[in-house]
């Protein structure tokens, strides 16, 4: 059975997506729960990559220590709940990510960083997703942004908004492509109705409660998937304790894309070609790709060989 081979409970209207447990960051790997991508669905919006792991106690799991790796063709969207971690890239950032505090990074032709959480951190638990760029921002230059949300009342429920619009709250993050993502936390018991933009598909992950979505019910971890055409998204916590979710959304990406190990490109020779720029080497000269990572103490993390057979375009369920 592959790793993409979990399929979606069918509801009237709602796409019921379960996780599957995937190791993540070499050698010392931590394990995530991933909604996305899998065989039924590659993307909601340009999220093509949805990871949700934690509560992890660092003292027993290690915690997270992911060695410097590249990325092309995407964003990064990094949404901490607890924990700390410390964020390196070959542009020279070092930032943190701090739950209720958003870094996004633009991998576009090529960027390398690490992600390890720090010290302080007792407990680790969040979510890690990317967006496919399109086709012609797919090259664009990297970039690093960093944005702290307030939060609005939204019937029974706060309400923060980290890319997007949502609630009139509007975020100032640039994404190169109609995005919706916020945290939603809904009181014991509460109901909120949220107006939304019917062009887009949206996604719903549940972080712990129970909730119902739209009248369907999702359990911790799990991701409903509404399809464009509705105004608005109903939910409602069936627990007795908050329930925190994640809601993402976006206009149907309608390019296919390849994604194999860190790569989101259009061909199996970009991801070809990718893979070798990391092998080569690092570097921070004219022509290097993914630059260097300063400040880490560890090797670079080798790509994997790729498949022996052929990397296929994946889209949107149509």
């Amino acid at each position: 059975m592959s790793d993409e081979d979990a399929g979606p409970a069918e509801s009237p209207g709602i796409e019921v997506l379960t996780p599957r447990d995937v190791p993540l960051g070499g050698p010392r790997a931590m394990t995530v729960r991933r909604t996305l991508p899998q065989r039924s669905r590659t993307l909601i919006g340009a999220w093509c990559f949805a990871d949700h792991y934690g509560p992890d106690d660092v003292a027993g799991t290690g915690g997270m220590r992911v060695a410097p790796h590249p990325h092309t063709g995407l964003q990064t969207v990094s949404w901490l709940f607890s924990g700390e971690i410390e964020h390196r890239d070959s542009l020279g950032t070092h930032a943190y990510v701090r739950p209720g505090e958003l870094n996004l990074m633009t991998g576009g032709h090529g960027i390398s960083h690490s992600e390890v959480s720090t010290e302080r951190t007792t407990v680790l638990h969040g979510v890690q997703l990317w967006v496919a760029l399109p086709g012609e921002h797919r090259h664009a230059e990297a970039d690093f942004q960093h944005h702290a949300p307030g939060s609005v009342r939204v019937g029974g429920a706060e309400v923060s908004v980290f890319l997007g619009t949502l609630a009139g709250v509007t975020s100032p993050v640039r994404t190169f492509s109609p995005l919706l993502g916020a945290e939603i936390v809904l009181d014991p018991g509460a109901t909120a109705a949220l107006a939304v933009d019917p062009a887009f598909e949206h996604g719903l992950l549940v972080d712990h409660g129970t909730v119902r979505l739209s009248g369907t019910p999702l359990h911790p971890a799990e991701l409903g998937y509404a399809a464009p055409g509705r105004d608005r998204l109903t939910l409602t916590n069936e627990s007795d304790t908050p329930a925190r979710t994640v809601l993402l959304g976006g206009t149907p990406f309608e390019e296919e894309i390849v994604m194999w190990w860190n790569f989101v490109g259009r061909s199996q020779q970009d991801v070809e070609e990718a893979r070798r720029d990391w092998m080569t080497g690092p570097g921070s000269g004219p022509g290097s790709r993914f630059g260097e990572v300063h400040g880490y103490d560890g090797e670079r993390l080798p790509a994997p060989e790729l498949p022996t057979v052929g990397l296929k375009p994946r889209g949107r369920v149509r």
